[in-house]
Parts: C-alpha cells; structure tokens; sequence
C-alpha cells in the first residue's frame, strides 16, 4: 500500500501505526533550524484525512539523518509508540538499509564491529577499534547486492543504532557513501542527499501482532534505478 499525498509517501498505516517514505532533505522531528519536521507533516495528514478535530498524537519511533531517505515509523497511539519503543530496545524491529559506495569493499559480506563516540560539536561520529570513555559499541552486516558501472550496492543489516553508524563505520573501511561530504566523498549529489535508503523493515506488529514487512522505493535518481 502506498499514497502519496501532501508530498507525503506513505507505505503503511492503520488505527495505531504509520509508515512513511522520507525524503532526503526532510527532518524527522524539529530541531534548531526551525524547518517544518516530518512529524507535523504526517500529523497534518491525519488530521486531514480522517477529519480529526483538535490535537492528533503522533509519536516518533526512531530518526534518520536528514539527508538519507527511506522508511520512518511513527506511532498514532501511546500505546503503539511504548510497544514500539521496547520493541526497538530489545532490537525485535529488522533494519535493512541500501548504500551507494564508490570503493568495493574488500570482503563481499562482513560484519563490522566499532566504537563510535558522537562528536556533539562537529555533528559527527568517529571510530575506534577500542572501548574509550563515552564511545559506544557498533555492529551492522553488510553484503554486496550489486556491482554498477561506477559504485557498488551494499545492502546493510543494522545490529544496533548509532549516530551516523553507517556512514561512520564504511567509510572507516574506505567505502564511502555517494553524495557523504561529512565522512570523505569528493562530490556532493546535485540534491544534496546521501546515497543511503532506509530500504526495508520487518517488525511484529504492537498491537495486532501479525508480521509486517515494508519495503520503501528508492529515490526516483538514475543510479537508484539501476539497483533494481
């Protein structure tokens, strides 16, 4: 199921969850530029849609940097936003994200394992092969899925959820992310994205407790179109 309204895509909703596909450029929820977050877009939606008079609860389940794009779940009740929340602690809720890297990684599938400590200051993350005061423990999988003329497809399993994981973690083994200035590339994308897709989620549902999987399309861009 996908709508798209409001420059809204939405993949999935029902009385007590709502699926969106971001786009890259757009935040999650507020933050110090004042521009108008997801968050309030998506709650315009509803109000919309089903006629709802006064406030309409949205709650946010889990971010994504402002220039990926892909997946973002928010809860329409406190009931789902708590369930989803424990869910997403307990690591029950599977991220796949696809990346666009310029370098093939060495190894076609590895798992790589990091400290990252969040520079606050700077708005990035940096690895260590060691545990130091205030870094913190970083897994994700990845495979290649795709060989392009040009980049590689890396399709990547997230273990945990770290500021910039992704994007720290490849380019510490030289596969930068297209478009990723912050962590190495040469080039910006002419959007001022990031090649890297919230691609997939699979999650047991808060409330009806049947199993979903979402897949959100990729970025409407010649390359994305290409992994297909």
């Amino acid at each position: 199921m996908q709508s798209t309204k409001n420059n809204l895509s939405v993949l999935f909703e029902d009385n007590h969850i709502i699926v969106v596909n971001k786009n890259s450029g757009d935040i999650v929820q507020g933050d110090k530029t004042g521009d108008k977050p997801l968050s309030d877009v998506v709650k315009e939606y509803v109000k919309e849609k089903y006629n709802k008079p006064g406030n309409v609860f949205i709650g946010t389940v889990h971010r994504l940097d402002r220039p990926t794009s892909g997946i973002v779940i928010f809860a329409r009740t406190s009931k789902a936003l708590e369930r989803l929340n424990k869910m997403l602690r307990d690591k029950t809720i599977d991220k796949t994200y696809w990346a666009l890297v310029q370098n093939k990684p060495l190894q076609a599938t590895n798992t790589l394992t990091n400290f990252l400590k969040k520079d606050t200051k700077k708005n990035k993350s940096f690895v260590y092969k060691k545990e130091i005061e205030g870094s913190k423990k970083a897994i994700l999988h990845y495979k290649v899925a795709k060989k392009l003329d040009n980049y590689t497809l890396l399709e990547i399993d997230l273990e945990t959820g770290r500021h910039h994981q992704i994007r720290t973690q490849l380019a510490n083994i030289g596969c930068i992310i297209k478009g990723d200035l912050k962590y190495g590339a040469k080039r910006s994308n002419k959007d001022g994205s990031i090649s890297l897709h919230a691609r997939k989620i699979k999650f047991i549902h808060p409330v009806s407790k049947k199993n979903i999987t979402i897949i959100a399309p990729t970025p409407k861009d010649p390359i994305w179109d290409a992994c297909q």
